[in-house]
């Protein structure tokens, strides 16, 4: 589709998957349904069923009301900014990697278009390293050793790439699997231990929308670092990526000693007078209910 329009090939793939996007979020305006009572598609015992085996997913720790109370407890939670720091610290390898690999296969000798089609496998051996995370961090029931086995993985990369002048070319490939695959081990899961510690309908998606929504900013940084004049060493684009993935591992230990200390308290009784609120105010804590209990 080059020159079709006036624009070059590469323009109208992302005015393509642009459209793709805005097409499927029309449709899903009208197909996805908010509660599992609205759902026209089930029959009522699946409805009954659906709304029971999510009520036991949360046990007390419900938010079905947004109100000025559960507005104030939502965004006073301090895991709401934690967990957004670990997916922007993480997020800046997932669009970086989209900026320096096609020059490290260049360095292998392909260009262009083939160097493009060479960077699929390293997505593919990613994406199944991803599916293996994700079957083994729910098996275990454990999140934050997951989060930093990924920085550790894209630690070595990236040194490895800061090193890259006395490397040889296949090393450099290596990294390249290296740093990807170690930000498809902790990207997902810092997702995943953010709202599994958000309970109630309402907190749980103001949490993700916050996290996902203001965490992509660390697309823009990743924008930014890798001056062209740098190829293909990108000094500074590597070391801030290198500093990123260690701000996200930070934000990781900080969360893990915030969850565990508030579990403690709640196991000494410490949340109890909760308790003491009116009952409608208890019935919509969320993840503030003296019960709940959070997950490492």
């Amino acid at each position: 589709m080059a020159g079709i329009g006036g624009y070059n090939g590469w323009r109208w793939i992302f005015i393509i998957e642009g459209l793709l996007t805005i097409l499927v979020a029309t449709f899903s305006k009208f197909l996805i349904v908010d509660w599992p009572h609205e759902a026209k598609f089930l029959t009522p015992q699946e409805k009954e069923l659906l709304v029971r085996r999510l009520r036991e997913d949360s046990g007390e720790a419900q938010m079905d009301h947004w109100n000025g109370k559960s507005a104030r407890r939502t965004w006073k939670d301090w895991k709401i900014y934690v967990g957004t720091v670990m997916y922007f610290g993480v997020v800046n390898t997932g669009y970086s990697t989209s900026f320096f690999t096609p020059i490290i296969l260049e360095q292998l000798g392909w260009v262009a278009q083939h160097a493009q089609v060479m960077s699929i496998p390293i997505y593919i051996v990613a994406a199944v390293i991803a599916l293996i995370t994700a079957a083994c961090t729910d098996a275990l029931k454990h999140r934050y050793a997951f989060t930093m086995t990924g920085v550790l993985v894209c630690t070595i990369g990236y040194s490895l790439l800061l090193a890259q002048k006395s490397l040889s070319v296949s090393v450099r490939y290596f990294a390249v699997y290296l740093v990807t695959c170690g930000g498809y081990i902790t990207q997902p899961v810092t997702l995943a231990w953010l709202a599994n510690n958000m309970s109630g309908h309402y907190k749980r998606s103001v949490s993700s929308a916050f996290q996902i929504g203001f965490g992509n900013l660390g697309g823009i940084v990743a924008s930014n670092i890798y001056i062209t004049s740098q190829a293909p060493t990108y000094p500074v684009g590597f070391g801030v990526s290198l500093a990123l993935m260690w701000l996200c591992g930070i934000a990781c230990t900080v969360f893990l000693a915030g969850v565990w200390y508030e579990n403690r308290l709640r196991d000494q009784g410490k949340r109890n007078h909760r308790f003491r609120l009116p009952p409608e105010e208890v019935e919509n804590l969320g993840d503030d209910h003296p019960n709940f209990r959070f997950t490492y």
